[in-house]
């Protein structure tokens, strides 16, 4: 209502009641008394544990009409059919409440569940909904089911313990399958089987990637449900973002079907498996599919009966993780075997910021063990608090990265294979951040860390650094624009020279400039810059002398990095023909003295003559810096090696 007051409110709640001859409701009328602003919905109508009977729900009406609210919390408020039907009667026409509360009213029944049906197809306000403890049965089901079919506008179901196993959960999962406003779905205590309830469920996520909240615990999805729910989530590329199983009787059979899912999932960040018996065995059997994937930041593996043996398989994830944030190992049977396991993986994963591990020693038949318990717990969260302290620094200077506009990027993007070996370069210490010249003022800037642990997940943006004028035949390389999609004739080279005493790694990738904005692009030699590379296909098997990882570019092979450079504005071939372009490309030597046959890997300019020729960026790591001429031969082998590979 337009320019009401407290007052007003307040005198015709009070007559409406004498009206029905019911009660006045003191908690409300203290409530109605404390309303500053009504213009805008008011946060909260706090009527739980209120005893609503018909009459008392009718005087509410007198509120409703005046006031809307962002939350209507009628928790165990013994809603009968006929007050639940009158209250969400109201709630729809007058679009009473964004978040609504009616758990706990185990007696609303069909028409009560009817009422609320008909008030979540038509209120599109209503975004919450929270109906734990009320029993949703057989006959009540299909309208609610209908009601989410139907475009409905909420985002947040509960419907925890509300004997939905059976035809009431066939008929939800077969409704929201053509839901896409739902983003989470809470079924804990629905005592949901293995067989049919999961196999419904398995059925949805196939079919809808907009939940991204499941909630089942305390159930019975059991293994055999398990399977089925993985079914569906392998089916998914985007989805689910949260799985929480808690309690579900799982048992290391089970952990074999969300092993072999879990690589395929692209969506899911947090799973919460406590309380299931899992033992050292399901550990084994998820260690794998965990380190396949590339999504899981948060892992809950409270009581799930593991010992040390377990805590070493945890362990050797942590170790290879990039991304894991918090994980959970609380009541567990860890002593210092498994700790010390733990302890170590935290000194090579720069990711994780808690591990849950129970505070008390666990008993050891040898008694000083109990006091390397104690340090070890100690270590494990010095360990989380030095990641807490480099995500904040890493954070900062993503901030800092992102306001420099002038920054020149490399940008590595195709993750690497499955298969592929480490490079010695990634294997070093990578504590010290990356520096990387400001084309602007030529000061070093700090880069992101490069994770070390996990080469086969996709690094952060990676710079060229310039060690020294001496060291980096380059300027300020400018480059091209990291987005730039690779082009359809893309090809790649991957050069080595295995078995020497100081090894060099050039990598490149060949592929097409991005096109520029009108004008066909041209490359100008005396150009310094460099395009995306791809992470090399098969990196040259890596002997283990440590080398520099601030990617310092050689003088020999900053000319490969000239040579087929993004050209520059005043270039003098912006307006010559690509024939005389491509040519110039390929009879001029290269400045590092490798055969002008080694550019002939370059692609062809393009034959619409849209004037793209191929550019070649490269990655460079050598481990110490001789004289040219060694670094000149070494180059020329890796070619000629290169030749002979089918490209």
């Amino acid at each position: 209502a337009q320019n009401v007051t407290v007052d007003e409110i307040v005198t015709a709640y009070k007559q409406a009641c004498q009206k029905l001859n019911c009660k006045q409701i003191p908690k409300l009328l203290k409530q109605i008394q404390e309303f500053k602003d009504l213009a805008p919905r008011i946060d909260c109508l706090d009527l739980k544990g209120e005893k609503l009977d018909y009459k008392a729900c009718e005087a509410l009406e007198e509120v409703f009409k005046r006031v809307q609210f962002k939350i209507v919390d009628l928790e165990q408020t013994s809603l009968d059919e006929d007050g639940a039907s009158a209250l969400f009667d109201m709630i729809e026409y007058y679009e009473s409440a964004t978040h609504l509360n009616i758990s706990f009213n185990k007696h609303i029944g069909t028409r009560g569940w009817q009422a609320a049906a008909h008030m979540m197809r038509k209120t599109n306000c209503l975004q919450y909904l929270d109906a734990r403890n009320t029993p949703l049965l057989d006959h009540s089901a299909p309208f609610v089911a209908r009601a989410l079919r139907i475009s409905s506008s909420l985002v947040v179901l509960h419907l925890e313990n509300a004997s939905l196993s059976g035809r009431p959960l066939m008929l939800l999962a077969t409704a929201l399958k053509m839901n896409m406003n739902l983003r989470e779905l809470y079924l804990a205590d629905n005592k949901l089987n293995g067989l049919q309830d999961s196999a419904q469920l398995g059925n949805l996520l196939k079919f809808n990637c907009y939940i991204q909240i499941l909630d089942l615990r305390n159930n019975h999805i059991l293994d055999s449900g398990l399977a089925y729910i993985c079914e569906g989530l392998k089916e998914q590329r985007k989805g689910l973002v949260t799985l929480v199983l808690w309690n579900n009787q799982l048992t290391h059979a089970g952990m074999a079907y969300l092993g072999m899912m879990l690589p395929h999932t692209q969506s899911l960040e947090t799973l919460n498996l406590g309380h299931n018996p899992i033992g050292n065995e399901g550990i084994r059997n998820l260690k794998n599919g965990l380190i396949g994937n590339r999504s899981v930041l948060r892992l809950g593996l409270a009581s799930t009966k593991l010992t040390c043996e377990g805590a070493v398989a945890v362990a050797e994830f942590i170790a290879e993780s990039p991304r894991l944030l918090r994980l959970d190992l609380r009541e567990n049977e860890i002593k210092t075997g498994g700790l010390m396991a733990l302890s170590l993986a935290l000194k090579v994963n720069h990711s994780l910021l808690r591990l849950d591990l129970d505070r008390e020693p666990k008993k050891e038949s040898v008694k000083s063990f109990i006091e390397t318990q104690k340090a070890l717990l100690a270590e494990i969260q010095n360990g989380c608090k030095r990641n807490f302290i480099l995500a904040k620094e890493k954070e900062e200077k993503e901030q800092k990265l992102q306001q420099s506009a002038s920054m020149p990027e490399i940008t590595m993007t195709d993750p690497l294979e499955e298969d592929e070996e480490v490079d010695a370069g990634l294997e070093t210490d990578l504590s010290k951040p990356l520096k990387c010249p400001d084309s602007a003022n030529g000061t070093a800037v700090p880069q992101p860390l490069l994770s070390p642990e996990k080469p086969r997940d996709r690094p952060p943006p990676l710079h060229i650094a310039e060690e020294s004028q001496h060291d980096a035949g380059v300027g300020s390389p400018a480059a091209s624009p990291a987005s730039a999609p690779p082009q359809g004739n893309e090809r790649r080279i991957s050069v080595s020279s295995p078995g020497r005493g100081h090894k060099i790694f050039v990598v490149t990738r060949v592929e097409s400039l991005p096109e520029r904005a009108a004008d066909a692009a041209h490359p100008r030699e005396d150009t310094d810059a460099a395009a995306k590379p791809a992470e090399p296909q098969s990196p040259a098997p890596a002997r283990k002398p440590e080398l520099p990882v601030n990617g310092a570019v050689p003088e020999s092979a900053a000319g490969a990095i000239g040579e087929a450079a993004a050209p520059s504005e005043g270039s003098d071939h912006e307006q010559g023909d690509p024939a005389a372009c491509e040519s110039a490309a390929h009879d001029t030597p290269l400045p590092n003295g490798l055969k002008t046959d080694f550019v002939r890997a370059l692609p062809e300019a393009s034959s619409d003559g849209d004037g793209k020729i191929g550019s070649c960026a490269a990655e460079h790591e050598l481990s110490c810096s001789k004289n040219e001429q060694e670094l000149e031969e070494l180059l020329l082998e890796a070619s000629q090696d290169a030749g002979q590979e089918p490209l």
